[in-house]
This record gives structure tokens, C-alpha cells and sequence, in this order.
């Protein structure tokens, strides 16, 4: 077995050797020594940098304010054009069903991406620090390192090229270690962040019963902003506020998780966070008979969460955001609580409070909702919705049998 000192050097010195002027040759072999010392420290840095890049998405629980990353860099490079391809899709149902993919494919090509730089930076370190020989005796080229640092990191260990420098058996034992650990990371982060995943969408499920589907502000109050359902509306806002706390330290922690789709079309985290600061802002407003205390809490946290989390989808302020909620707007709302039993504050100071706690929210979520192509619910829907738990695929097949009434048609919600 012929042993290579360093992968290309002989080829090196023979082609130095070639020349006639020693000052020639010796210029050669500066270069050449020149090019193992940038290999070095470009592993050393790829590999760091990768490790941090990990450590901080994955272990780390707050967001990291850095001019670069490459999580967040991998996001935008794949988001972007992924959404522009959702958006050639004319069906809503299939665009949505596509727009779902993205999340957890992303966790899929992040780690991969991952890997790859590390068995690369090993690569590269071992080629500028390491010593190998292969058992043929044929001369290693830097592909061939790259082949032994990726059998290295998945603890393959074929052994047809062995580390013959005391430097490069370390390196082989760290990345064997690291690959090793790595794996284990895997493990633990894909459940951790399918765990934070179904508890957000728990409370949007229930929500369906409480807003409607899609979920609006007039509706949850037309169930229960009615003086007497005080303390069931107090109740709901309490449990929305720890829902919302739960969703900032989750997609903080996990921002992969803003790009999770809920399980039904017309539901999403952001949808049920406006209409929860929608439904809050119309009781601080001033609603005949209702307290505003619990309401100012839970907007207080889920205008935290917005405003946070529109941070974390690298969302833009436009300060031309369309207005949710115009005059005649506004009117009918107006109109169809009273309908309901439920009474908003006439007068400018009830438009004037509700337009600045409008102003502290929406233009966040409605640039957060352009960045992740997701339909904000209005404040009131023109039509009556059917909820989802009333709906079913076999409806229109029993309503032909005539097993009961008349059946309302419905959307495809899934």
C-alpha cells in the first residue's frame, strides 16, 4: 500500500519538479501549502457555522436578530418561489392542499442541507489537514474525501480509505460522533415540533363551533356577547390569551411552524389570532353590557404574538394595507349584532377607540398573511357560513334519500 500524504500532492511536486528554476518550484509548493491552509479554515468555518445555524434553530428558544442565516436564508431562497407556483394554481382547495406540503418538506431539506455542509466542511478540513490512503494504492482526489466524510458522519465505515495521521483518526472520530449526534437531533426535533403543531391547532378546532368557518369577530359575539353569556365569553378570551402566549413561544422557538397549514381550508393559526384581536377590540370599544377587562388582556397578548411573529416571517409594512373594516362595513356589522341581541357603543369615540386598536394589529397581520399566502376571515361575512362540524360528504346522498330535511350545499373545507 502506497500511503498519499496529502490528496494531490505528489501530482504537485512532480509537475514542480518538471521546471527548470528552483525559485519555480519552490513558488509552486507556496501555493499548493497556501490552498491546504485555506481548505482548513474554510471547514473549520463551515462546520462552526453550520453548528451554530442548528443550535440556534433548533436548541436555542428565542429568535436570533442576525444579518445572516442560513435557516433563514434557506426559507426565503425556498418560499418564494414555491408561493409563486401556489399562486398559478386557480382551485383554492389545491392551492391550499400544495401551500401544505412546504412545511414539512422544508424540515426534510433543512436537515439535509444541514448534513451536507458538514460532511462538506470535513471534507474540506481533511483534505487540508488530514493524511489518508486508500487500500488500492490509488491516489485520493477531494471527491474521494468528500465519499470518506459522508460514510464517516453515517457511521458507515467501509474502510476502503483510512486516516493514517494521528489529526485526521480525531477528525474521523469527531465527525463519526457528530454524525451520530446528529441523527439524534433529528429524532427529537421532527416530534417536539409536530407536538407544538397539535396543540395550536387544538383551540382552532374548537374554535369553529364558537366563530364559524372561517372564523369572524361578528360571529363569535353573535353566540356570545349577549349580557348574560358574560362569563362563557370571559372565558373563551382566557383561554385564547394562553393559546396565543403558547403560539409566540412555539413558532419563536420553531419558526418553521408559521408555514404549517391547518388540517381544513378556511382555518389557519393567523386567521383565529385576527379574530381573536377582532372580537376583543369590538368589546374594548364598548359593547352594551359587557366588560371590558378579560377582553383587554387577550388583546394585549395576542397583539403580542402578531406583532412578533410577523418578525419572524421577515413580514414588510405596506403602508398602503387595504381596510378591513370600512364605514359601510362597519354598518352592517353593526346591523346584524343588534339583530342578534348584541348592541355596539354609538358615537365618534366608540369609531375613534376602535380604529386605533385596529391601527396597533392589522397592518402586521395583513402583511404577515401576504408573506405566507393565507386568507385573513373578514370582521363579518356576507353571506351566512356553514360551520365545518355541520357538514359532511355524504349530506347531499342522504338528503336524497330523504333521511332528513333540506341540506345546505357547502365548500370543501379540506
Amino acid at each position: 500500500m502506497r500511503q498519499c500524504q496529502r490528496p494531490g500532492v505528489r501530482k504537485a511536486f512532480r509537475g514542480a519538479a518538471s521546471l527548470t528554476l528552483p525559485h519555480e518550484r519552490g513558488a509552486r509548493a507556496y501555493i499548493f501549502i497556501l490552498m491546504l491552509i485555506f481548505c482548513t479554515i474554510a471547514g473549520i468555518l463551515s462546520i462552526l457555522g453550520i453548528l451554530l445555524d442548528a443550535f440556534e434553530t433548533i436548541v436555542l428558544p428565542r429568535r436570533v436578530q442576525r444579518s445572516f442565516r442560513l435557516t433563514s436564508w434557506f426559507y426565503r431562497r425556498t418560499w418564494i418561489p414555491y408561493r409563486a407556483i401556489a399562486n398559478r394554481i386557480p382551485s383554492r382547495a389545491r392551492r391550499e392542499n400544495f401551500l401544505s406540503y412546504f412545511g414539512p418538506l422544508s424540515l426534510i431539506f433543512l436537515l439535509i442541507l444541514w448534513a451536507s455542509g458538514l460532511i462538506f466542511g470535513f471534507a474540506l478540513l481533511q483534505y487540508g489537514a488530514g493524511e489518508h490512503f486508500r487500500l488500492n494504492g490509488e491516489p485520493l482526489t477531494f471527491g474521494l474525501l468528500v465519499y470518506h466524510s459522508g460514510e464517516t458522519f453515517f457511521t458507515l465505515g467501509y474502510g476502503d480509505i483510512i486516516p493514517s495521521s494521528g489529526l485526521a483518526r480525531l477528525l474521523s472520530v469527531v465527525e463519526s460522533g457528530l454524525g451520530f449526534g446528529f441523527l439524534g437531533v433529528v429524532i427529537g426535533y421532527l416530534p417536539t415540533i409536530y407536538s407544538s403543531f397539535s396543540r395550536r391547532e387544538i383551540e382552532i378546532s374548537l374554535l369553529d363551533a364558537r366563530a364559524g368557518s372561517p372564523p369572524s369577530a361578528a360571529e363569535l359575539l353573535s353566540r356570545f356577547g349577549n349580557c348574560p353569556q358574560q362569563a362563557v365569553l370571559d372565558q373563551i378570551f382566557k383561554d385564547w390569551e394562553r393559546w396565543a402566549a403558547e403560539v409566540l413561544e412555539s413558532h419563536l422557538s420553531y419558526p418553521a411552524l408559521s408555514f404549517f397549514r391547518s388540517q381544513h381550508n378556511n382555518q389557519s393559526w393567523l386567521g383565529a389570532l385576527i379574530t381573536i384581536l377582532d372580537a376583543s377590540a369590538l368589546v374594548i370599544a364598548g359593547v352594551d353590557g359587557l366588560r371590558p377587562e378579560q377582553a383587554k388582556i387577550t388583546f394585549a397578548m395576542a397583539r403580542h404574538a402578531v406583532v412578533d411573529l410577523a418578525q419572524v416571517v421577515n413580514a414588510r409594512y405596506n403602508p398602503n394595507t387595504p381596510d378591513r373594516l370600512p364605514e359601510q362595513e362597519l354598518n352592517r356589522l353593526r346591523s346584524q349584532l343588534a339583530e342578534r341581541g348584541v348592541k355596539l357603543r354609538e358615537g365618534a369615540a366608540f369609531e375613534e377607540k376602535l380604529s386605533h386598536l385596529r391601527s396597533q394589529y392589522e397592518s402586521y397581520a395583513v402583511a404577515t398573511a401576504l408573506n405566507l399566502s393565507i386568507t385573513l376571515p373578514p370582521w363579518i361575512h356576507p353571506d351566512r357560513q356553514k360551520d365545518n362540524w355541520q357538514a359532511g360528504p355524504w349530506d347531499r346522498a342522504i338528503q336524497a334519500r330523504s333521511l332528513v330535511g333540506r341540506v345546505q350545499s357547502m365548500d370543501d373545507h379540506f
